[in-house]
This record gives C-alpha cells, structure tokens and sequence, in this order.
C-alpha cells in the first residue's frame, strides 16, 4: 500500500443508539432481576466507548490496526469504528509557510537575503504519515533546501552578467515557476499539493548592500548622462545648421569649434551657467 485509500464507518449516531440500547439493557437487567450476568454488558459498552470520533471540515483520519494501514475518513461528521484503530489526525486545509530569510550566494556569488512563501496542503494522506517523518518540518526543511538551489541558479541582477536575461530580481514570474516547479517535485513524496510559491523578500546581504547601492546609483547616472549628452549633441547640431542655413553668421572650424564646446557646457553641465558677455570681437 503506497498510495491513500478512503474506507467508511459506521455511522457514529447510530453506534451510539447500540451503545445505549446495551447500556438500558444493563440497567433494566440488573434492577429488575438481580442477575449479575448483565453486567457482563459493561464490558461491551467499555469496548465499543473508545471506537467514537469526529472528522472535521477538510479533516481526515488516518486509521492504523496493529501497524496495517486500513484507510483514511475524509467524511465530515461523527463516526465509530474498530476501538483498536489507532486514529491520526490530518488536516486538509491549505496552509501558508512563511519561510526565514536565508543567507545565500547567487549564481555569480553575491551574497543575497531571501525568503519564500508557499501555499500548500495534504493531498494524500498515507504518504504525509508514513512515507516521511513529521511531514510540517519536511516542508519546512524541503522548502529551504529549493530556494537555496534556486537563487544559486540565477544571478541577483545583470550587472555581472549582462548576457543573463532572467534575473532573480527581472523575472520574478519565471523564477517564482521555477520556484514552484522545484518545490512541488521535492514534497510529492509526501504527498503535498502545493498550490502557491513565490519569493517574498529578495535583497543584498547588509555586508555588500551598501556597494551595490552606490553600484546601482552609478550606473544609474552614467545611463542619464548618456541621454543627456546624445540630446546636446543633437541640439548642437540642429543650432549650427540652422545658423548656416539661414547665413546668419559664417563659422570656420576654430568658431564651429568654441561654439560647440561652449554650448556642450552648457547643456551638459549639472550646474547653473554663468554667462559672460563678450563686448569686444569674436575673433
């Protein structure tokens, strides 16, 4: 047996009703008559009492007879079977796991903090019970072990490795796949169904975070600077055509020369210009 099986019980109304009728009968018997021989019927009622249990919405029982596994009550409501079934209880309902942030290395070594929440459950009860030890801390233990394997798997971000294309902080819908992929593979063992996995924090671990700040800063700056100078460029171009065109001044290459380099200042410079006013000739 390797795979769950559902069995039904009796009915735990009507077990009682039985229970009932032996326990008046014991009573009537021995008031009435005097006879000792009913109380042979407190042994019977003593061995069906411990026969009596419940399942809950989205609950189970798992039942073992003298280590046989016999089958799992998924039906809600009150029930009585065989007082030597041991009965574990499983629940069915989904479950969140918010794991702790871990200290790992990405795929280029960078020192990372993450941490993943999963949405999981028990879909088959026999493997939760028998085919691992303590199935909560297998999840645990398993969930931990697949985001270690998945932020090793990709780097942080591009700035080491401008050839990666999926990064852990770019394709956060292909990795949180991955993610679930790996998970889901790991736990099938113990028979959980996960129905959710996605990584909810990701950043740079505190001892580096600071560099790859003044890292990201930087390449932010240089990208803005570019754009700023392709538009003076282009502005400078667009003026000494115009210029030109319209003969308003004639420039050999010394006058094309200064003006560029003046009009670059002044696009390109992060401070405020001051202008200075020439009162002699240009030459």
């Amino acid at each position: 047996m390797k795979e769950e099986k559902n069995v039904k019980v009796t009915n735990g109304y009507v077990a009682l009703s039985v229970l009932g009728v032996f326990l008046l009968t014991m009573i009537l018997g021995i008031a009435l008559f005097k006879n000792p021989f009913f109380l042979g019927l407190l042994v019977v009622i003593l061995f069906i009492a411990p026969g009596f249990f419940t399942v809950n919405p989205n609950g189970s029982k798992v039942l073992v007879l003298f280590g046989a596994y016999k089958g799992t009550v998924r039906e809600n409501g009150f029930h009585w079977a065989n007082p030597f079934y041991s009965k574990q209880r499983i629940s069915l309902r989904a479950r969140n796991f918010d794991s702790e942030r871990v200290k790992v290395n990405d795929k280029v070594g960078n020192p990372i903090l993450i941490n993943v929440i999963a949405v999981w459950r028990v879909r088959d009860t026999f493997k939760a019970a028998f085919e691992v030890d303590k199935y909560e801390e297998f999840v645990r233990v398993q969930t931990d072990a697949a985001v270690r394997k998945l932020a090793g798997s990709y780097p942080y971000d591009n700035f080491d490795d401008e050839r990666a294309e999926l990064t852990l902080r770019s394709g956060m819908d292909e990795v949180n796949d991955a993610l679930e992929n790996e998970i889901t593979e790991r736990l099938a063992m113990a028979g959980i169904e996960v129905m959710e996995a996605r990584i909810g924090y990701l950043a740079y671990a505190p001892e580096i975070a600071s560099a790859m700040l003044k890292r990201q800063q930087a390449v932010a700056i240089v990208a803005a600077r570019k754009k700023i100078v392709e538009g003076a460029v282009g502005m400078v171009e667009d003026a000494l055509e115009q210029l030109s065109r319209d003969n308003i001044i004639e420039f050999d290459d010394d006058k094309k020369a200064s003006m560029v380099s003046n009009l670059m200042v002044v696009l390109c410079g992060d401070k405020e210009v001051i202008p200075v006013v020439n009162t002699g000739s240009l030459n």
